[in-house]
């Protein structure tokens, strides 16, 4: 027995440590801070790439370096506020609704390495950032669902000719009164065939006949899905709008969705738009200023407030259209006053509609109302309470002075507010209100501390045990020792070639696997000692050594990953990163304990004779 090497081992090793090395090689140089322009699902517009480009030379920056890659321009910075403020000029400057002008991090490696691999992404703990937990307010989804069907049950009565009636939504049911029980009866049977999703119920008085519904659990179960779903999708397209890179948007729970967002500085904002519910209604003003004075409000108006000075303005009830029907919408200026405006799109039936409208009524009064649902959090008696805060306000009104169809701009609102308002209008609008229940801020200079009492914890944890095995088994020891610094390169490897996130969890379990790497050598090396005070030769006592402990390792490291598989699959957030990594280190150790230090010991101790070996 020589236990020699065949060349097929070797020249597998070498490959691994040759494409190991080579993917992890990125994570050395680091990343750049950078302003990202690019394309709302399309490539970047030649025109909004110059006007970008041309406002950061204009900004005097310091050392400003451009790159145009995969249909985007990148702008790297030397410092953060040069960042921000070229993110804040830019988004000035070009076309809010194609263009999106984000904060990231890109990677400082030589431009023929870039093109081979990319350094992993760092988590919210290590960038900074903003971490939210909303809770869907279910009530809510749940009363507005039964609320539709009201409008539903009084055209059906209506058609039915029956006089008599009143339908509302109270105390959490519809509810239906009639004059005449057979009417009741009669209307019942309706509301069954159209209402599959509802129980019913009825009663009488000496007056009266009442029908009361509610939806059914299997209804309520999956309008609850749906309005977590719709949710998602419309933070989502809300997070795309802000221009955030790598976003995390994920369901916890039956009621609940997180959202992390690294690199944001201006949580403030960013709660504003993920919470925000905000729309417009266009409807046509009633009656004269006049009329808008008197205490008495007509049948067919409604009172709203004109936000510039509190003063009242009657409009009327029919809306004409309503930010459902808007298609796009983007931020600009007033061409003849300068004044912060949002440019509106709608589509077909709200065209139809204005058109409609407009046609009839030139020379007459249009306003646009901006409605807003906000949550208020306030202490009282050092208890926190949230309020929900409805604000409904007249923000322009102005004469029809030509038919309007598809586009058309509505000013009135703040800068800030014209840009807020439009990402709010192009990326949908919640199915139900959210609060938020948790909210957690990273900056980035405790991201950057992370990173160094990370990197130093397991470069600490990496040289001792590399100095203890070195010490305790000589040169099987240092052997020992190479394969877990392989292992280390492998597992960084791995997570970059998956473009994973590492999390401060996730640095936790390599330190994890960088004690639990050497066991199996341990156990292989102590099966080693054992055949030599057996009076084993050398060349069998290392043959026998990782032959015998094999079972043993396979058994320690399947059980270990079946726990890290149990952790990934039930755990969120950082358990999940923790399991990721401590995973990937279990596998590739399993590589370098057994294989890769069987090379290399065979390498050394290969066809000699000796009787002793230095372990």
């Amino acid at each position: 027995m020589t236990n020699a090497n065949p060349l097929w081992k070797i020249l597998l090793l070498a490959a691994v440590v040759f494409v190991g090395a080579l993917l992890a090689l990125p994570n050395i140089f680091g990343s750049d801070l950078a302003v990202q322009i690019s394309g709302r699902g399309n490539p970047l517009d030649p025109d909004q790439s110059f006007i970008a480009k041309s406002t950061i030379v204009e900004g005097e920056f310091e050392d400003v370096e451009f790159r145009e890659e995969d249909d985007r321009l990148i702008a790297l910075f030397k410092n953060q506020d040069d960042q921000l403020k070229a993110q804040d000029s830019v988004r000035r400057k070009i076309e809010q609704a194609t263009t999106t002008v984000s904060l990231n991090l890109v990677s400082a490696s030589p431009d023929w390495l870039r093109n081979i691999s990319e350094p992993m992404y760092l988590g919210l703990d290590l960038r900074g950032g903003v971490h939210f937990l909303f809770e869907v307010d279910m009530d809510e989804a749940i009363k507005s669902a039964e609320e539709r069907y009201v409008s539903d049950w009084k055209r059906a009565v209506r058609e039915a000719k029956i006089k008599g009636f009143k339908i509302q939504h109270t105390d959490g049911k519809i509810s239906a009164r009639f004059n005449v029980v057979a009417d009741r009866d009669k209307m019942l049977e309706a509301f069954r065939s159209e209402g599959g999703d509802l129980d019913f119920s009825t009663s009488e008085d000496d007056k009266y006949g009442y029908i009361t519904a509610n939806l059914n659990d299997i209804a309520v179960d999956e309008e609850k899905r749906a309005v977590l779903q719709q949710n998602i999708t419309t933070l989502r397209n809300r997070v795309n709008e802000l221009g955030v890179s790598e976003p995390v948007i994920q369901q916890q729970g039956l009621e609940r969705i997180v959202v992390q967002l690294p690199g944001v500085q201006d949580t403030a904002r960013a709660k504003r738009i993920l919470g925000a519910t905000a729309t417009l209604e266009y409807r046509l003003v009633y009656g004269t200023p006049t009329d808008w004075s008197s205490g008495t409000v007509p049948p067919g108006a409604k009172r709203y407030k004109l936000r510039e000075d509190g003063s009242p303005i009657l409009l009327q009830r029919d809306i004409i259209v309503t930010g459902d029907q808007i298609k796009d919408a983007s931020s600009g200026f007033d061409q003849q006053s300068s004044q912060p405006a949002v440019f509106v799109n709608l589509d077909g039936v709200g065209a139809k509609r204005m058109q409609a409208v407009t046609q009839d009524n030139v020379g007459n009064l249009m306003a646009v109302v901006y409605k807003e649902n906000r949550i208020e959090t306030s202490f009282v008696d050092d208890k926190e309470v949230s309020k929900e805060v409805k604000t409904e306000e007249v923000i322009n009104y102005a004469t029809i002075n030509d038919v309007l169809s598809h586009r058309f701009q509505t000013t009135g609102l703040g800068g800030d507010e014209a840009t807020d308002l439009a990402l709010l209008l192009r990326a949908g609008s919640l199915k139900a209100p959210i609060n938020i229940v948790e909210e957690r801020t990273v900056g980035p200079s405790l991201g950057a501390a992370n990173i160094r009492q990370g990197f130093l914890s397991a470069l600490v944890g990496l040289v001792l045990v590399v100095i203890f095995m070195a010490w305790y088994y000589r040169i099987f020891g240092m052997v020992a020792g190479a394969a877990l610094i392989l292992n280390v390169v492998l597992i960084v490897a791995v997570l970059s070639l998956l473009q994973a996130t590492l999390t401060l969890p996730g640095i936790a379990g390599i330190v994890l696997t960088t004690g639990m790497a050497v066991d199996a050598n341990v156990l292989i090396f102590e099966r080693i000692r054992e055949e030599i005070r057996s009076g084993s030769s050398v060349q069998a006592a290392i043959s026998s050594g990782y032959d015998k402990a094999f079972t043993t390792i396979a058994d320690a490291n399947v059980t270990t990953l079946i726990a890290a598989v149990v952790l990934f699959s039930l755990g969120t957030g950082a358990i999940k990163g923790f399991a990721i990594t401590l995973s990937i280190g279990i596998i590739t150790s399993m590589f370098t304990a057994i294989f890769g230090s069987r090379v290399i010991i065979n390498a050394i101790y290969g066809g000699k004779r000796g009787k002793t070996l230095a372990i």
